[in-house]
């Protein structure tokens, strides 16, 4: 090849010298003739190899069924790797054309050998990425850090790039250049601390399964709350419900504290949790003919009977006085209504009787006795779910006024109007 380009730029100089333009002109021109050479050739060879490589590559990808090489077109590799040949061929060329230049010779040379290294780290770059994209596709990868992985691929092709690039500027060897470079390891740990941080945060991330692409997290730090839409090895993104997008430092993702949905998503339904606050002084005992107005209510009609012969037995069986409903066991308007809430709940079709489902009594507040729900729904969709839970305790609402019960609510303007 050496033969080859000595005879496409050797001829000018010889010639110019020929016609007695003198050493120094006869060097420029030859110069100027052969940048203007250099340059077309250049130029054509990248066309060329350009067409060639990329068509080649289309055509093996029509016909191959792997989806690879359709990622590798899609990246456009074949492209930036047809810059490579014409590049090489400059590089062969520059010697001849600065032959009479040795300064200008040593520059050039260097810039081109920079730039070849440059390029070869883009055409890398390219084929990560196909290499990204296709582990995407396939469902065993999808929710995997891929880009935090090809992250700390190219910063260690840069950072030898780098040293590669220094050395041959300063005409330093590449074991100098790693001598000096372990001395200044302190300070390139300061620079590179969120990147090095978020290298060993993705991984642990990755390894411990805390987080993948698609799940549902909620950091209250950061104010997320939505799907992980992208894991990288500084960032972590999330599109929150309301289309905003949160970024959040991947350390902060075992650093901090979050919640991750993941679990509910995957089991047979998403908890309500949820209660309401009767007022203490609506709770009262029943008498007999409060439950037999109550035995009307179908739910609880058959558990009234139940109940009433059990606590009558026992009252009898213990000559109990009932001149006053305090004395001997009773039954009270807030447990039937609990016992009502219960079989509603046991009956209603949007709720897995397969799981936990309670309507428990908490702790007495200051506003009253907590009455709450605690169930699964069948529908983990966030809207359906939400209209379940409101359903529910719509009629919660509506039927407590059968068993004589008040929900505490502080008093409006109306009820301050009225008194």
């Amino acid at each position: 090849m050496h033969k080859f380009v000595a005879k496409i730029f050797g001829w000018s100089y010889p010639l110019f010298k020929k016609w007695d333009f003198g050493e120094t002109l006869s060097a420029y021109l030859s110069l100027a003739i052969n940048i203007v050479v250099l340059s077309f050739l250049s130029y054509l060879i990248f066309l060329i190899f350009r067409y060639v490589l990329v068509r080649t590559m289309i055509i093996v990808a029509r016909k191959t069924k792997t989806r690879f090489d359709d990622l590798l077109v899609s990246n456009k590799t074949a492209k930036y790797i047809a810059h490579l040949i014409p590049l090489l061929f400059v590089y062969k060329s520059v010697p001849i054309i600065l032959e009479n230049f040795v300064y200008w010779e040593a520059v050039f040379g260097k810039l081109v050998a920079i730039y070849i290294v440059l390029l070869s780290l883009w055409i890398i770059k390219t084929i990560l990425h196909a290499v990204r994209d296709h582990l995407k596709s396939n469902p065993s990868y999808s929710d995997k850090p891929i880009d935090s992985y090809i992250q700390v691929i190219m910063i260690v092709l840069w950072l030898f790039a780098f040293i590669f690039i220094v050395s041959k500027i300063f005409d330093i060897s590449t074991g100098t250049m790693l001598g000096t470079f372990g001395a200044v390891s302190a300070i390139i740990l300061l620079i590179f601390r969120d990147i090095i941080l978020g290298f060993v945060a993705s991984v642990q991330v990755s390894l411990n399964d805390m987080v993948r692409i698609g799940d549902w997290i909620t950091f209250d730090k950061f104010g997320a709350d939505g799907d992980v839409i992208e894991i990288n090895l500084a960032t972590v993104k999330v599109r929150n419900f309301d289309n905003t997008t949160t970024t959040i430092p991947t350390y902060s993702m075992i650093s901090d504290s979050f919640r991750n949905w993941r679990g509910m998503l995957n089991s047979q339904g998403r908890r309500i949790k949820r209660h309401i606050l009767i007022k203490a002084n609506s709770i009262r005992f029943l008498n007999e003919d409060e439950l037999l107005e109550l035995k009307k209510i179908q739910l609880v009609s058959s558990y009234i009977e139940k109940r009433q012969a059990e606590i009558n037995k026992f009252n009898k069986a213990n000559q109990v006085d009932k001149s006053i409903l305090i004395n001997g066991r009773n039954m009270t308007n807030f447990g039937l209504f609990r016992k009502y809430i219960t079989q509603y709940l046991s009956q209603y079709p949007g709720l897995n009787k397969d799981m936990i489902l309670l309507c428990r009594q908490l702790q007495p507040t200051p506003h009253g006795i907590p009455l709450e729900i605690y169930a699964f729904s069948n529908d983990k969709r966030f809207e359906n779910y939400e209209y379940i839970m409101a359903d529910i305790f719509d009629h919660i609402f509506a039927s407590i006024v059968y068993f004589d019960l008040e929900i505490y609510e502080l008093p409006s303007s109306k009820d301050y109007l009225s008194d």
